[in-house]
């Protein structure tokens, strides 16, 4: 379980009567997730989620997120609320730790998507783009491709304990990607992390997103990437340019892609891979066996890495620059 703090029935109790949340009936731990400590919280007056941040969140960063989603609720997009308390606080002390309540979403992430829900998904981040023009407040994105190589270095030659020539490989996809990563593209607002198990679906249909934790100001087309590289490959990591096609069209019916932005997707998809394959690589290397968390399997993204580096035109995702 994805507990990292513990907190007592009596801690809750007393958090809880700085909120107009009535009486607490019952709390449970979320397995899921890896960054922060969940608990979903029963009281009489609804169903609540309740997180401790822990140290990857910085104490600093959290007005941003919290506000963000605060912004976002409030123009309609399917995420949850954050909750003030009764000082007008978003976000206090439980147990040492960073604490807010949001609401709770009902729904479930879906394990095997499917076109429908590529496409419902690129309808919502559509519509995240578009409110996100609108949030004044900004975030640098702490894993830019300015960011990559100083992750290398933390662990550097330790890559190739998980494959052979991992290392150099790294390294050579770092030169082509500093040297030929776009910065004229549209900036905003981007979810940063928009995973199948960040996605809440009833249906075919979107009833929430979660964790915006990785949100920051960066391309918009950066966040297309990191979609392709999640939603649109099978288990046996082989592209499906059907659910591409299906998650691009239907962001595109909401946003208009610009064709920069189509240009750029095979460089930006390519830079999305490395960056979720070097932050797989650290924790796996650096997470010990006893861990709460077990980390995610790196070798996932160098096949889709290898993928995106024989991508020469976004045809090959199903768009066109026409």
């Amino acid at each position: 379980m994805a507990v990292y703090t513990e907190i007592s029935d009596e801690e809750l109790i007393d958090f809880i009567d700085h909120y107009e949340l009535g009486k607490l009936l019952s709390f449970k731990g979320i397995a899921e997730g890896v960054e922060n400590t969940n608990y979903v919280v029963h009281t009489d007056k609804g169903t609540f989620i309740l997180t401790l941040y822990e140290k990857r969140v910085r104490r600093e960063d959290l007005p941003f997120f919290l506000g963000l989603l605060e912004f976002l609720a409030d123009s309609g997009l399917t995420c949850p609320t954050p909750l003030r308390d009764r000082d007008g606080r978003i976000f206090s002390e439980l147990a040492g730790r960073p604490a807010a309540f949001v609401t709770f979403l009902e729904g479930i992430w879906v394990r095997r998507p499917q076109v429908a829900h590529c496409a419902a998904v690129g309808q919502v981040l559509a519509k995240l783009h578009i409110q996100g023009t609108r949030f004044k407040k900004a975030r640098a994105n702490a894993l830019s491709v300015r960011d990559w190589r100083p992750l290398y270095e933390q662990f550097g030659k330790q890559a190739n304990e998980i494959q052979p020539g991992l290392a150099e490989h790294i390294e050579e996809e770092l030169d082509v990607l500093e040297k030929a990563w776009p910065e004229n593209l549209p900036r905003g607002i981007i979810h940063g992390d928009l995973f199948p198990d960040n996605v809440f679906f009833l249906a075919d249909k979107v009833s929430g997103i979660i964790d915006f934790y990785f949100a920051c100001t960066d391309m918009l087309a950066y966040d297309l990437a990191i979609c392709l590289n999640a939603w649109c490959f099978e288990p046996d990591n082989a592209f499906n340019v059907t659910k591409a096609q299906g998650f691009l069209k239907g962001y595109a019916s909401i946003r208009t892609i610009e064709p920069l932005e189509i240009e750029a997707l095979p460089i930006l998809s390519r830079g999305a891979a490395l960056r979720f394959l070097l932050t797989r690589v650290h924790d796996w290397l650096n997470t010990s066996a006893d861990a709460l968390v077990r980390p995610k399997n790196p070798l996932e993204y160098i096949r889709k890495l290898r993928f995106h580096h024989q991508v020469s035109s976004a045809r090959e995702y199903g768009l066109s620059a026409s």
